[in-house]
């Protein structure tokens, strides 16, 4: 994947160099196009859109190596997988969800306009999706209908020289299944490690089908490290550090530290 990455760079430099074919100039934008649900939105308590989730923080460090590197976010809290690819369901922008709407419809819809129209200049995707399914958006087998259908959709429209990274998941009920739900048991949150393994497994088989690398979060995470720090397993402690579930919002989402630990799980697949 590094190698697939360095040479899609180096063929950006040439395409854009003021000597390629195009005569671009050197100062000619790339793009790094982000799609997804609430955490490609960089969402947090009360703040659905930040400036501070993995997207933000994964463009910093690669605008660090590519100065005309521009972030396209499209990510829209509460999207699905069904709702990414069908405008007219809860959460899409014309309807019900107005923070996010899109002159073309759906989240999709818009990625794959915006491929085709930069596919010489695009530099990199990510793309997280599916958790919300599981509460809203018909669990398991719709993600299984409707993840491949997206992954191939992109890829017609990037070409095949433009890395699609997805991601596995961290598990903000590690602590729930700790403090709340089962109280210091650890076959408890044994179960609930192995479904999120589980999940995570299921997700990376989609991707990898479609030929496309994972970010790492999960492991990132130390989601399966039952260590003790003190009393709490270590990826208890974790999750509640890098997320706002053990504060008094009980907020799934990561904060800023855990975006950015996010943003390094996919700068590792680069």
């Amino acid at each position: 994947m590094k190698l697939r990455f360095l040479v899609t760079i180096c063929a950006l430099a040439l395409v854009l160099s003021p000597t390629g074919a195009a005569a671009a100039s050197d100062s000619a934008p790339t793009y790094y196009l982000s799609l997804g649900d609430s955490l490609a939105a960089g969402t947090q308590p009360g703040r659905e859109f930040t400036n501070e989730g993995y997207a933000d923080q994964l463009f910093a460090a690669l605008r660090t190596r590519m100065p005309t590197l521009r972030l396209v976010k499209l990510g829209c809290p509460g999207e699905t997988t069904a709702s990414m690819i069908t405008p007219d369901l809860p959460y899409e922008g014309r309807n019900a969800h107005n923070a996010c709407q899109y002159p073309h419809g759906s989240q999709l819809a818009e990625a794959v306009n915006f491929l085709h129209a930069h596919q010489r200049s695009t530099a990199l995707v990510t793309i997280d999706i599916g958790p919300n399914d599981l509460f809203r958006g018909g669990g398991v087998p719709a993600i299984q209908a409707n993840l491949p259908r997206i992954l191939a959709a992109l890829r017609e429209a990037a070409g095949p020289g433009v890395p699609i990274v997805g991601m596995n998941f961290y598990d903000p009920r590690l602590a729930q299944s700790w403090f709340v739900a089962h109280p210091g048991d650890l076959g408890a949150l044994g179960v609930e490690i192995a479904n999120a393994v589980g999940f995570n497994n299921f997700i990376e088989s989609l991707f990898a089908a479609a030929g496309d690398p994972v970010a790492d979060v999960e492991a990132a995470f130390r989601t399966t490290d039952t260590t003790l720090v003190g009393t709490t397993p270590r990826d208890v402690v974790l999750v509640c550090l890098w997320t706002w579930i053990c504060g008094p919002e009980q907020n799934i989402h990561a904060n800023a530290t855990g975006y950015g630990v996010i943003a390094g799980a996919f700068l590792a697949k680069l």
